[in-house]
Formats: C-alpha cells, structure tokens, sequence
C-alpha cells in the first residue's frame, strides 16, 4: 500500500475514534458551560451582556478546530506518538487536576505528572504487573515523555497565538476590590479552546515506517487525542490588549523553553524527570509571576477628579460607532462635565435627539464626537464606566472553579462580605475604617 491510502485510512480511523470516544463532547460541554457562567456574571455585575455563550462556543470549536490541524501537522512532522491508554491515562489526570483548579486543565501539568510517576515507576520494574493497576503503570511506563513534552510545547504556541488574537475581544470586565478598600475596575481574560490532535502510533505496533526521517520516531499511523487549551489573566494595572500581548510572549518564551529541555531529554533520557518538573514548575512560575506584577500595579480603571473613565464598550453601540475605547475618559456631555455617578445619563437626557461629547484619549488629548439618538440606543450609548469607588458589588478575586461553573454561579460579592470570608470583620474606628481587600489571582 503506497504512503498516502495508508496515512489516509489512519485519519479516517483517528476521527472515527475521535467521535465515539467521550473526550471531545467533555471539552465541548465544559466551554459551553463556562461561556454561559460568564453571561451570568456580566448581567449581574454590569446588568448588560458583552458576550453570547453560542457564538463564543462556537468560536472556540472552529478556532481550536483549526489550531489542532496545524499542531497535528507539525506533531506528525516531528513523529511525536502516543497509544490509546496512554490518551485515557493524560485526560484522567487532567480531569483530576480541574476538581482543585480550572487553570490546571493544561497538558504541561498532566504530562509532567505522568513524566514524575513514570520515573518513580522506574524504581519498581517488577511492581503493578496485574489487573487495572497493571494495565495503568504498563500504559505510563510506555509512554514517550520527552515526545509529549514537545507536544505541549506546541500546544501552548497555540496557546499563546490564540491568546494574542482573540484575548482583548473576550475580556470580561470586573469590579474588584482594589488594595485599599476602594473598588476599581479590571478585567478578566479567560478563554478555552479544544483542539483535535491527531498524533502518530509508536513505531514498531504492527504499522509501516514514515517514509521520511522523524526528530522521534512513530510510524505510519495516527490516534486522536482531543486536548484543551486556554490561559487564564486577571489585570487591574493594564489594558486588555497589552496584557494578552504580554501573555503571548511569555508563552512563547515558556513554549521554546520547553521544546529545548524536550529535545535534551530524548536525546539523554535521565534529563526526562528534570523536563517533566520544569514543565509543571515554569508554567506555574508565570502564573504567579503575573499574580506578583499585577499587585505591584496601580488601578488603571479609575474615576479622575474631573470626567468618567470609559471601562468597557458595548459590540454594536453607539459609543462603539463613535469610536470611544475603553480606558478613555468622558469629560462633558452636551456641555455638562462629569463628576458623578449619574451624570452621564442626565446629562443624555438634556437632548434626547442628539449629543455632543468632549473625550480625552489614551494618550490626553480631547477628541469633539457627536451623534444623533434614536430609539432603542442603550441609554448610556452603550458605554461601561469604571465603578465609584464605594460600589456595593464586586467580582470574587479568585480563580474559577469546575463546581461554580456547573453550578453557574456568578462569583460576585457584596462588599461587607469580604471580611468575612477573609477572616473574622472588623469593626470600624471613630477616626477611619479599617477593611481587608482582596488582591486578584491571575
């Protein structure tokens, strides 16, 4: 059988495994359920909904659907491989590590720990050699960390291209409790894609060689592998497309980092335990890293003394056709300077046909728009101002969990419960009030 019938009845076989196997639908089901929850959470903190949970899924699933086709070309270029138990074995363990915390439903964690259990296993040969015990050290025993390293490598190349591209349109807007008590403004970048992979059978399982000459081996013969990717960010101190920027880059610079350490583990095979735990120890290294920048930050979103600071804007609005962007300030409307909380919409209503706005920019300098009102226009143009400093909601400054994704709840607080869930509250002093704040967990 010539090259190409042959690698072409492997993908046929690869998709058919692909749709009857329950991975893929878990991934689908987990975005769908995790873009609904974030539908909640902008009603209730902004009473307006910036994104459609239907459409961002199925963003994610053509956008992830085409990210795993070029990963998959690249995988196979390289003659990275992986059998069936051992693509039970990675998605339990990633199954696992999303009960403590969303962001662990990365493959770095997953094959990092299978690459730590698979080096202790090596001091046990004789150990585990029947039943289902058996059967799962036999799997991780056999799997080619080094080779699976590098196809996280990969995965998070795409990670961070995906990110760059997509990550200031999903942002979320939050308001958080900032470090001294005062709520200030942010953002949430979340977002989660799957990826088909379809990765090459070891060498040497009852199929042909690769007509060319693989960095690792595999031979002709492909098994699907359905993976999630995403990246998790919460920013105070930045604007949402310099802080995906900066993500994108400190991905590629985790991604190249890994490839290497891969590389040196396949070709020394004692460096493969060291791989596995820098897979796990950088990418939570930049984690916290960011967590650490961020607290080190001053508020972006803030109110200045004279005019309302522009937090988000609404796809479709008016304010969007007049070209407002987030992090802009509003100084008068129709004449009227704003220092308040209700101004804006007073000061709408002094013409209802029509409005003139003075904006200041990023970069300080006033910009005159004006347009006319008709009716069904948002009644604040579509426009999202930063929070007073004393608003009565915030978002929870933790990370999302499996169990309030299911349970779609929110993560939002009033701002008397934060001492509570910090500690025991404190009771104010004549002088000043004394309140703990809670800083955000990127």
């Amino acid at each position: 059988m010539s090259v190409l019938p042959e690698l072409l009845a492997s993908w046929g076989t690869a998709a058919l495994h692909l749709l009857i196997q329950p991975y893929y639908y878990i991934a689908v089901l987990f975005l769908a359920l995790y873009y609904r929850r974030q539908v909640v959470l902008e009603r209730k903190l902004i009473h307006v909904k910036l994104h459609r949970w239907g459409k961002e899924t199925w963003r994610a699933v053509w956008t992830g659907g085409l990210a795993g086709l070029a990963v998959s070309a690249a995988a196979v270029a390289l003659g990275i491989s992986v059998t069936y138990p051992a693509v039970a074995c990675i998605w339990v363990v990633s199954l696992i590590l999303m009960l403590f915390r969303v962001r662990y439903l990365c493959f770095a964690y997953s094959i990092g720990i299978l690459g730590i259990v698979q080096y202790v296993l090596s001091f046990f040969p004789g150990s585990l050699q029947a039943g289902a015990a058996g059967t799962v050290a036999e799997a991780v025993r056999g799997m080619d960390i080094p080779a699976l390293l590098m196809l996280a490598a990969l995965l998070h190349v795409a990670e961070a291209l995906l990110a760059r591209w997509q990550g200031p349109r999903l942002a979320t807007p939050l308001f958080l409790a900032g470090k001294r008590g005062k709520v200030v403004g942010g953002y949430q970048l979340e977002a989660f894609w799957p990826l088909p992979l379809f990765v090459l059978i070891p060498a040497g399982s009852g199929i042909s060689e690769l007509p060319w000459h693989p960095l690792l081996g595999g031979g002709l013969g492909l098994v699907s592998l359905p993976v999630i990717i995403g990246f998790s960010e919460m920013t105070q101190g930045m604007l949402p497309g310099r802080k995906s920027a900066r993500t994108f880059g400190r991905l590629l610079v985790y991604s190249a980092v890994l490839l290497g350490l891969s590389l040196l583990a396949d070709l020394w095979s004692p460096l493969t335990v060291v791989a596995a735990l820098m897979a796990i120890l950088l990418h939570e290294g930049l984690s916290r890293y960011s967590a650490l920048e961020e607290r080190s930050l001053s508020p972006v979103f803030v109110h200045p003394p004279a005019g309302r600071k522009v937090l988000a804007v609404l796809q479709g609005s008016p304010a969007q056709e007049l070209g407002i962007l987030p992090g802009e300030i509003l100084l008068k409307v129709n004449g009227v300077l704003l220092t308040g909380r209700a101004q804006l919409h007073e000061a709408l209503r002094m013409n209802p046909a029509f409005c003139k706005l003075e904006v200041q920019n990023r970069e300080g300098e006033s910009k005159y728009l004006q347009r006319a009102i008709y009716d069904g226009d948002h009644h604040q143009l579509g426009i999202i101002l930063v929070p007073d400093p004393d608003e009565s909601i915030t978002a929870a400054a933790k990370p999302s969990s499996i169990f309030s994704i299911i349970g779609m709840q929110a993560g939002v607080q009033q701002r008397g419960e934060l001492p509570k869930r910090l500690g025991r509250a404190k009771k104010p002093q004549p002088a000043e009030t004394k309140q703990e704040s809670a800083g955000a967990d990127a």
